[in-house]
């Protein structure tokens, strides 16, 4: 599947800001499943761009803006192509719930087998893992349950969390939006010995919360989460459990890490006044994104 990808971040201040410098991950990444066809970046106030591969393999563009400016304009154009990614089955994974604790798996994958800031792993967490795991026949098998486990705790509601909130916080709450289903999931299957790692991109769907395709071709919708998994032998399994989920042709990967702080979109410091307002939006299309300029688009939104 073709698809264009136009990411905006809009930042306004209500006093002019200086000395401004960003870091953004927006790029799509390319591998077995999805190659990077082209990439455009424009900052407004021009900006010097400096750009590196971060420690994850995820591309990341480095802004600076050191004049003074009471509005900073960022767009990420991309272009993929992607094919279906894989899922492994019980044919091809062979290997009992013991291969998870073999010392070479567990030292390869160290990293992603660790608690994290977003993703600690408090009793309610790990008892709730333990139970969506017992019974489990295989890897294959405990996986899928923690994944359908992580999709009926949790109803997708925005504005009813915040990145920085503690897990089990979240999962009593029973609500919150991609990044908490992504952090409970990484919590849980941890806490199992599943090595998993929290995925950064975009998908194309209707609403991007109930995992239909879209009815028109262009759609407007928010960057999204979900997680990858290592399953003994096979791989990494790419699981969305916002929407209960294989990730598929339509999520379009930008990056991968620890957890959300490792891959968040756009991050940085300025002088100037502590109040600002972002708009952020996301187009995707399977032709061409129209031609309107977004800021423009954002402006009559105003």
């Amino acid at each position: 599947m073709r698809l264009a990808i136009r990411y905006v971040s809009r930042f306004r201040y209500p006093e002019p800001a200086w000395d401004s410098h960003n870091v953004l991950r927006a790029c799509p990444t390319s591998d077995p499943h999805q190659r990077l066809l082209d990439y455009q970046l424009d900052v407004e106030p021009s900006a010097r761009v400096t750009t590196y591969v971060d420690a994850w393999g995820t591309r990341v563009d480095e802004l600076g803006v050191r004049d003074r400016h009471r509005e900073l304009r960022v767009v990420a154009r991309s272009t993929v192509e992607t094919t279906a990614r894989p899922a492994p089955d019980a044919g091809e994974v062979t290997d009992g719930l013991d291969a998870l604790r073999a010392p070479d798996f567990r030292d390869a994958h160290w990293v992603f087998l660790q608690p994290t800031r977003h993703a600690g792993m408090p009793s309610s967490v790990t008892e709730l893992a333990r139970t969506a795991a017992e019974g489990a026949s295989c890897v294959i098998d405990l996986v899928d349950r923690v994944h359908a486990t992580v999709h009926g705790s949790l109803a997708y509601r925005p504005g009813h969390t915040y990145v920085g909130v503690d897990v089990g916080e979240v999962l009593t709450g029973g609500m919150g939006v991609c990044q908490d289903f992504v952090h409970l999931g990484l919590a849980m299957y941890r806490s199992l010995g599943v090595p998993a790692r929290y995925v950064s991109g975009y998908f194309y769907a209707r609403d991007g919360t109930d995992g239909e395709a879209p009815e028109t071709a262009e759609v407007t919708v928010q960057t999204h989460a979900w997680l990858e998994v290592a399953i003994p032998g096979w791989g990494w399994w790419a699981l969305d459990p916002t929407n209960h989920l294989t990730a598929g042709e339509r999520h379009v990967k930008i990056g991968h890490g620890r957890d959300y702080d490792d891959v968040l979109p756009l991050r940085g410091v300025y002088y100037g006044t502590s109040e600002q307002h972002l708009d952020v939006e996301v187009g995707m299309s399977r032709g061409e994104l129209s031609a309107l300029a977004p800021f423009q688009e954002m402006q009559q939104q105003q």
